[in-house]
């Protein structure tokens, strides 16, 4: 795009964000808005519902996976009614269509889940058999392996909807990414952040991740500066385990990267949340990864480990 100095900013036309009309989501596009903006860039919000948003009696695992929440806003894409998506990276599936791509991955939030509840303030607080929600196939798992004694009921919706279920009383407590407290400053509300070592995070869990169409270069151009490349690199990791696993949300599998210096550390926990086999863990470090292509075979070493040990790939 050539820019002409006298040319009035209102005759730009702008660049329209598809979102998801929840509470976080919104925050999250608007955000992204006001970095564009900052720089320039006038913006419109397309606010949308997916079936993600719309189907809350049944698991994601049992009525086609994370892509519910994205694929309304690929076709707003598709279609030309907006130019870019705005995503939380563990909502994305780790193949995109053909002819999309994550063109900017931004610094990446608190990648931690947190124990959230009215009445006890850690899980080691929780009586025997406690009603613990979650519909995450992963941290069910985690927390199996952790209390094995705890029921674990499904829980959707957003997350106001999910805080509002558990004040109601229908859990004794819930487990929530402690990103989205932390972005919509509501931090009170969690009573205890999970370590790495006790609950492993989602692959991709905090980060933000921007879609677009193929070919693009104005807003590959545009959204250069909101990328930060520690956190694509680490997410990039943790998606390579997943997508070598068959990663979904039907796959108790968790991976979580961080940078100690030049050096990645990545590591990664398949569960059976039936019980039948013990949580199985592996991990990998490698050091001066500065490319995408390093990344992602960390993360394919790292879920050649837990084959190796007995996890299972996800069947298509």
């Amino acid at each position: 795009m050539t820019k002409n100095s006298t040319q009035p900013t209102s005759s730009i036309a702008p660049f329209v964000i598809a979102t998801r009309e929840s509470r976080l989501a919104m925050w999250q596009a608007e955000h992204v808005q006001a970095l564009l903006e900052s720089r320039g860039h006038p913006i419109r919000l397309l606010g949308m519902t997916t079936k993600g948003d719309q189907i809350l009696d049944r698991t994601l695992s049992k009525v086609g996976g994370k892509g519910l929440f994205v694929k309304e806003l690929e076709l707003a894409l598709e279609e030309g009614r907006a130019d870019l998506a705005v995503h939380s990276l563990k909502d994305v599936p780790m193949e995109l269509p053909a002819g999309f791509e994550l063109a900017c991955v931004m610094e990446r939030e608190d990648p931690r889940d947190a124990f959230v509840s009215p009445y006890y303030a850690s899980l080691d607080e929780l009586p025997q058999g406690a009603v613990v929600g979650t519909s995450s196939l992963r941290r069910q798992a985690l927390l199996q392996a952790l209390r094995p004694d705890l029921k674990i009921e499904p829980l959707r919706g957003n997350l106001d909807t999910r805080l509002r279920k558990l004040d109601e009383g229908q859990y004794a407590a819930i487990v929530l990414a402690a990103a989205g407290l932390k972005r919509l400053r509501m931090e009170s509300r969690i009573r205890q952040i999970f370590e790495p070592e006790q609950m492993l995070p989602s692959a991709g869990q905090g980060a933000l991740g921007i879609e677009i169409r193929t070919g693009r270069d104005d807003l590959k151009q545009a959204l250069a500066p909101l990328a930060d490349m520690t956190t694509w690199l680490t997410v990039t990791a943790e998606r390579a385990v997943s997508r070598a696993m068959g990663g979904s949300c039907s796959v108790p599998l968790a991976a979580h990267g961080r940078f100690t210096g030049t050096t990645l550390h990545l590591e990664a926990a398949w569960g059976d949340v039936e019980g039948k086999h013990p949580l199985i863990r592996a991990t990998a470090q490698a050091g001066h990864i500065t490319d995408l292509a390093a990344a992602d075979a960390l993360g394919v070493a790292v879920a050649d480990k837990l084959k190796a040990a007995g996890a299972k790939v996800a069947s298509a």
